[in-house]
């Protein structure tokens, strides 16, 4: 410590004495230690879950191992069902080049399958275009719903097939028939809950858009649109399943080219190897169609 003294002006302290009044100044800090640098905390990294793993991994591939055991069992004597090694051995053959053509009636298992996905794009994008829009009317003007609501409680039960001689008929090929009859069993669940969407949008968003002198179109994009979408693209989900199925009865009926007059021609050549594999390809193609539209379904999704 440094001092430095100041004398009194006046000459005298307090008891007659100079007085010197001592002010300590204090001396310079010494540089202070540098702190250690604390290291972030290390997160342990989660185990990974082996058990969920599992549960969702085992319970299928045992399901499957239970089929094919079954299967086994009961064709373990020969007879004209064909035995799983067989089907496998198919398998491996026709897949092998599953997209060769021998003419317009001889052609690989891969071109047939993706014929008939042409005809359901079709006749599903067709039904799309009309069954949407419709479903948005019949759910916003009551008396349009009035209107068409019995005919299409009426028309929605008949089975799709009824309408393929209504096809013929009109277009006078196969081909445009076998669209027209997708197009017919679609268009009904994309109307139905696209219009049932409408309904339930609640009433305030509505009165909302009447304050604001909102018009139509804009009532139809701007609130009517992002609400019902969920019930849209369920429509569409049940719509394409239901398509993936009637395209095959309809093949087999007005032949050509496609996976369902592949089962009927495989069938005719008492070649019930190929009619199981068809089975099978055509089951999953169906899966993979209804697994893309839950995926789009949940990306549009606007629930937490």
């Amino acid at each position: 410590m440094v001092s430095a003294v100041f004398h009194d002006p006046s000459g005298a302290g307090l008891a007659g004495t100079p007085a010197a009044v001592s002010v300590s100044k204090p001396a310079a800090a010494a540089p202070a230690a540098a702190l250690p640098t604390a290291k972030p905390a290390v997160r342990p990294s989660e185990p990974f879950d082996w058990r969920g793993l599992a549960l969702r991994v085992l319970p299928p591939v045992f399901g499957t191992g239970l089929l094919i055991g079954i299967w086994a069992l009961l064709t373990m004597n020969g007879g004209a069902f064909p035995t799983p090694a067989a089907t496998w051995t198919e398998i491996v053959k026709l897949f092998s080049d599953p997209f060769y053509s021998n003419g317009p009636n001889d052609q690989g298992i891969g071109w047939n399958v993706l014929f008939s996905l042409e005809r359901v794009a079709m006749g599903f994008g067709l039904a799309a275009l009309v069954g949407i829009p419709a479903g948005f009317v019949l759910g916003r003007f009551s008396f349009v719903n009035h209107m068409i609501s019995p005919l299409i409680s009426l028309l929605r039960p008949v089975s799709p097939l009824a309408w393929l001689p209504i096809g013929l008929l009109v277009f006078k090929s196969a081909n445009p028939a076998a669209i027209w009859t997708i197009f017919i069993c679609s268009i009904w669940p994309m109307i139905i809950n696209t219009a049932v969407g409408v309904q339930r949008v609640p009433q305030d968003y509505l009165n909302v858009a009447r304050v604001l002198n909102l018009s139509e179109w804009k009532v139809m994009t701007r609130i009517l649109f992002p609400a019902v979408l969920p019930y849209m693209l369920t429509g569409v989900r049940l719509s394409v399943g239901t398509a993936w199925l009637v395209i095959v009865a309809a093949e087999m009926l007005t032949g050509g080219v496609g996976i369902g007059f592949w089962v009927w021609d495989e069938w005719n050549n008492l070649n019930v190897s190929h009619i199981l594999i068809a089975i099978f390809v055509i089951g999953i193609v169906g899966l993979l169609l209804e697994q893309a539209l839950m995926l789009i379904a949940r990306r549009f999704s606007f629930d937490d």
